[in-house]
């Protein structure tokens, strides 16, 4: 099978996963239980993302620039920094330490 047939597949297989949330009742979107697992899984989800690409390389763990913007955005977090500002010290931490050699 070509690479288009299973691409096909997953345009396909893609658009009937969001057909199905349309089925979805209301009743159980609403409901106060689902709404904070929706969220805990979001925010689970985007954790792992995030330590997943700052400490992985291909097949192998690495400890480089990316670990330091990293925690340069976490500290700007922890300071309730607005949005912009976190993402610039990250992206400025990470030129930094590469512009300094590491990673």
């Amino acid at each position: 099978m070509s690479l288009w047939f299973w691409i096909l597949v997953a345009c396909v297989v893609s658009y009937a996963t969001k057909l199905v949330g349309y089925l979805v009742p209301a009743k159980w979107m609403k409901n106060e239980r689902m709404s904070r697992v929706a969220a805990t899984l979001t925010i689970g989800l985007l954790a792992s993302l995030t330590v997943v690409n700052a400490f992985s390389s291909g097949q192998q763990l690495t400890f480089d620039a990316r670990v330091g913007a990293l925690l340069a955005a976490a500290v700007a977090l922890a300071l309730r920094a607005p949005f912009l500002v976190v993402v610039i010290a990250g992206a400025a931490a990470a030129a930094l330490l590469r512009l300094a050699g590491w990673g």
